[in-house]
């Protein structure tokens, strides 16, 4: 098929793009559960490993299946090339070393993924790669951390949980002014909602793992970018130290691509009427979310986001053990760290995905042991209601 898509809409480009029909004419993707492929002669073997001719060569880094995946991604994003990685934060770490060397410098927003603080704080610094941590929506904060040796701006926006937003636009500028790479975390949002690249990042990232497959099935990430910085750089990492998505998995978020864009409407739906509900509850402090006209950066959501996404946290008032309650309370609701599914999930950041950092780091991040985290999912909206409300009217 033709996969002149320019002018396809993401929806279209979600179900159509990356898949070549092979000789047996199937209509839906195939999936090559092989290590190795053949080839018909020895001198096309040496072209293809020399890199003289395309071709597979090992599933470690030439899949056909996880290469429709990666086209179909880089093509919603508006990218040149798309590496799949085995995970969100194997992602983020074949990124960090394909992209720097010892004696580099990133600048990382603090309202970050807890995992993703530890990588650069505890495992990055035996390598000789530094951070510095600033709040996410002071641009000036993020220009005053910059450094001589800075080559990375990093940040997640929305971020993890508290939903706080950084203009991609204005720090795109930022970083091109002292000649550093800007890389935005597209988790919460994904292509279907923003567009990270057309506001002037060099590369998303992307936990697969979370809205991309969309039901919590399989684990997996992406990097997507130009031909140059992903394409040979980021993919350079992957041949070489193999953090390979599976073929399986990849062909699990294929079909979660095809539903995508009718999914984040629909989460984005639900995540309001519950944020509105939510703010007119006596038990909690404070909502986050930037669909509210409360959220501190509701116009910059409206300008750079088509919708507010499915993310909604709040703080409950009486600590950890008020938030504990009422999370026990509920029936339906998951009680999980993981997000993006079908199935509405709920957590309590200070003590799973904010666990490992130190009370310091929590309180500066804002992460309050009253904080709860709702990824609302696609049930009835008045059913997820009633299950918060039986444990929201025992405080």
């Amino acid at each position: 098929m033709s996969q002149d898509y320019n002018d396809w809409s993401l929806a279209t480009r979600a179900i159509r793009v990356g898949h070549e029909r092979t000789h047996e004419k199937e209509h839906g993707e195939p999936i090559f559960p092989t290590s190795s492929f053949t080839f018909d002669s020895a001198a096309e073997a040496a072209a293809c490993f020399a890199g003289e001719i395309p071709g597979n060569i090992y599933s470690r880094f030439t899949n056909p299946t996880v290469r429709i995946f990666e086209q179909r991604l880089a093509a919603m994003e508006g990218g040149e090339s798309c590496v799949a990685t085995a995970s969100g934060m194997a992602a983020i770490l074949a990124t960090v070393i394909g992209l720097l060397k010892s004696g580099d410098h990133i600048v990382s927003s603090r309202s970050i993924f807890g995992t993703t603080t530890v990588l650069f704080e505890k495992y990055l610094t035996r390598f000789g790669i530094t951070t510095t941590f600033v709040s996410q929506a002071d641009i000036g904060g993020w220009e005053r951390g910059i450094r001589p040796n800075t080559r990375m701006l990093f940040v997640e926006t929305p971020s993890n949980p508290l939903t706080e937003l950084v203009d991609i636009e204005m720090l795109s500028n930022l970083a091109k002014a002292y000649d550093c790479l800007l890389v935005v975390d597209n988790c919460f949002c994904t292509p279907a909602l923003q567009q990270p690249l057309a506001l002037g990042a060099d590369l998303v990232i992307h936990s697969a793992t979370k809205y991309l497959d969309g039901q919590g099935r399989c684990i997996g990430g992406a990097v997507v970018g130009d031909a140059k910085l992903v394409g040979e750089e980021v993919y350079g990492v992957l041949r070489t130290a193999g953090p390979s998505l599976s073929p399986f998995n990849a062909w699990v978020f294929l079909k979660g691509l095809e539903t995508l864009d009718l999914r984040m409407q629909a989460h984005s739906y639900n995540a309001t009427e519950l944020a509105k509900w939510l703010e007119d509850c006596p038990a909690i402090q404070q909502v986050y979310f930037p669909g509210l006209k409360s959220h501190p950066q509701h116009l910059l959501a409206i300008k750079q986001q088509s919708g507010p996404g499915g993310i909604v946290s709040f703080t409950v008032k009486g600590g950890q053990k008020a938030a504990w309650k009422m999370m026990d309370s509920t029936k339906m609701l998951s009680i999980t760290a993981n997000l993006g599914d079908t199935k509405t999930t709920v957590t309590h950041p200070a003590t799973t995905t904010h666990a490992r950092l130190s009370p310091e780091q929590r309180s500066e991040a804002g992460i309050s042991d009253g904080l709860v985290r709702i990824a609302v999912g696609l049930e009835d909206i008045e059913d997820i209601k009633s299950d918060l409300e039986r444990g929201l009217a025992l405080l």
